[in-house]
C-alpha cells in the first residue's frame, strides 16, 4: 500500500495514454444472449417488404445468427491486434487504435467513422494502408493510422456533459495528433467523420496536408433547382443536380426519422436501444441495408454478416446508444447549424460512391473546399472500408501520392 499522498492536479499527467484490451466480462455476454432469447417480437404488416423498416424475418434471422452462431470472443481477438490506447482530452475519455507501420517514413493518417459506424469499419484497409509491401503495394504509399472513437461512441464512450457536436471532436483529435507527436499528417472519414475529418483541415491547415473523404459534408443540392442554375453547369453536373435533388428529397421523405430523432430527442430512444439488444440491432442494421449498394441482392451488400454484428455490439457492450446519438442533437442546435460551412484552404479528395445518401455537386463543393482530387466509382456505398475496401484503400493512397509529388513528402 502506497504512503504517497494523492496526486494534486498540477501533478496528474494530462498527456498520459493507456494500454486498453478489449476485456468483456463473460457476464455481460450471458445477459446479451438470456435478453436475445426472451425477445417479444412485434406484429407487422404482411408483404410490407422495408417500407416500414426492416422486415421480421430479416431481423429474426440476423439476431438467431447473433445468439446462436456469432463469435464475439474471435471479433475480440481481431480487435486486440491493433495496439489500443485510451486518454483524456477535454473531459472526454478516447479510445484508439495506433498502428504504426514498418516503414519509417509512412505518412501520419487519422481516419474517423460516423454514426452507426465504429473503428470496425477499418478492419480490412488497416493491413493495406500500414503495410503495402505485404499486400502487393508501394511502401511508399504507407501509413501510420490513428483510429479515434468518437466521444460518445463504443469504447469512447459514454460522454458525461453536453456539447460533443463535430466540431469539438474535431479539436479534440487535434490535441490527440499533437500529443503523439505528430507534426503533419493526413485525415479521412465518412458521415460524421467526413465533418471532423474536413474541420480538422480547417483548424489545423498548418498541420493537416490532405483530406480524404468518402463523404462531402454540405455537398449536395439543397434546393429544387432552377433552369437558370442548371444552365450555368456542365450536361454532367445538370444531370447530377437534378439528380442530387431528388435523391435528398427522397430522403427527407422517407428516411430521416431516426436523424430527427435522435436530433430532438436521444434520451427518450436511449431507453428502448438500450434495454433491448434487438431493438439496437434492428436500428443499426436498417442503416446498413438502406446506405450500402445492395445490387447484388444481398440485404447488406458487400458488408459481412459478423463484420456488422460486431459494429453493433460495440454500440451494445458499452451502452452508448444515447450518447453516440446525442451528436445529431448538438449539432442540430448548435449556433452555426444554420451557416455554410467555413472554407477550408487545405487540398480535399472526393471518393464518391454511387450507392451513398446523397450525390455531392462539384460546383458546390468548391465554393468551400480545396478540392484536388474528385474520383467518381461505379460500386460502393455509405460504408466503403467495409464494402469496397480495394477502392477505398487505392484512393487513399493515390490521393497523398500526389501530395508527395508536389512537396516532395506529404508528412
Amino acid at each position: 500500500m502506497s504512503t504517497d499522498p494523492p496526486a494534486s492536479p498540477s501533478r496528474i499527467d494530462r498527456n498520459r495514454m493507456d494500454p486498453y484490451r478489449v476485456d468483456i466480462p463473460q457476464g455481460d455476454l450471458d445477459d446479451l444472449h438470456d435478453r436475445l432469447d426472451r425477445t417479444r417480437w412485434p406484429d407487422e404488416l404482411p408483404g410490407a417488404g422495408w417500407d416500414y423498416g426492416i422486415p421480421g424475418d430479416e431481423l429474426r434471422a440476423l439476431a438467431h445468427h447473433w445468439r446462436h452462431t456469432y463469435d464475439w470472443r474471435a471479433a475480440e481477438a481481431e480487435l486486440n491486434r491493433w495496439p489500443q490506447f485510451t486518454t483524456t482530452v477535454d473531459g472526454a475519455h478516447i479510445h484508439f487504435a495506433h498502428i504504426r507501420s514498418p516503414e519509417p517514413d509512412a505518412t501520419p493518417l487519422i481516419m474517423t467513422h460516423g454514426w452507426p459506424g465504429s473503428i470496425v469499419e477499418f478492419t480490412d484497409v488497416a493491413g493495406p494502408l500500414t503495410d503495402p509491401r505485404a499486400h502487393g503495394g508501394d511502401p511508399a504509399d504507407a501509413f501510420h493510422l490513428v483510429l479515434p472513437g468518437i466521444p460518445g461512441f463504443g469504447l469512447s464512450g459514454p460522454t458525461r456533459e453536453k456539447g460533443w457536436e463535430y466540431r469539438r471532436v474535431a479539436g479534440a483529435f487535434a490535441v490527440l495528433m499533437e500529443r503523439l507527436g505528430y507534426e503533419r499528417y493526413g485525415t479521412q472519414g465518412g458521415d460524421w467523420g467526413a465533418a471532423v475529418s474536413r474541420e480538422l483541415g480547417r483548424i489545423r491547415p498548418g498541420r493537416v496536408v490532405g483530406v480524404h473523404l468518402n463523404l462531402l459534408p454540405g455537398g449536395g443540392a439543397t434546393h429544387e433547382p432552377t433552369e437558370p442554375e442548371l444552365a450555368a453547369l456542365s450536361p454532367e453536373e445538370r444531370r447530377r443536380t437534378r439528380e442530387s435533388w431528388e435523391r435528398g428529397r427522397e430522403f427527407a421523405r422517407d428516411r430521416q426519422g431516426y436523424a430527427d430523432i435522435q436530433a430532438t430527442r436521444p434520451q427518450t430512444l436511449a431507453y428502448g436501444l438500450h434495454d433491448s439488444p434487438v431493438g439496437q440491432l434492428a436500428w443499426i442494421a436498417e442503416k446498413f441495408h438502406e446506405w450500402t449498394d445492395t445490387t447484388d441482392g444481398r440485404p447488406y451488400g458487400a458488408v459481412d454478416r459478423d463484420r456488422l454484428l460486431t459494429n453493433v455490439m460495440l454500440y451494445w457492450l458499452t451502452g452508448t446508444a444515447g450518447s453516440s446519438a446525442r451528436i445529431y442533437y448538438e449539432r442540430a442546435h448548435a449556433d452555426y447549424w444554420t451557416s455554410p460551412p467555413e472554407p477550408s484552404p487545405v487540398p480535399t479528395a472526393l471518393a464518391d460512391f454511387p450507392h451513398d445518401n446523397f450525390i455531392p455537386l462539384r460546383h458546390i463543393a468548391d465554393r468551400t473546399n480545396n478540392i484536388t482530387r474528385w474520383t467518381s466509382y461505379d460500386r460502393g456505398g455509405h460504408f466503403p472500408a467495409l464494402e469496397v475496401p480495394d477502392l477505398l484503400v487505392a484512393d487513399v493512397r493515390a490521393f497523398f501520392r500526389t501530395l508527395r509529388d508536389r512537396t516532395g513528402d506529404a508528412a
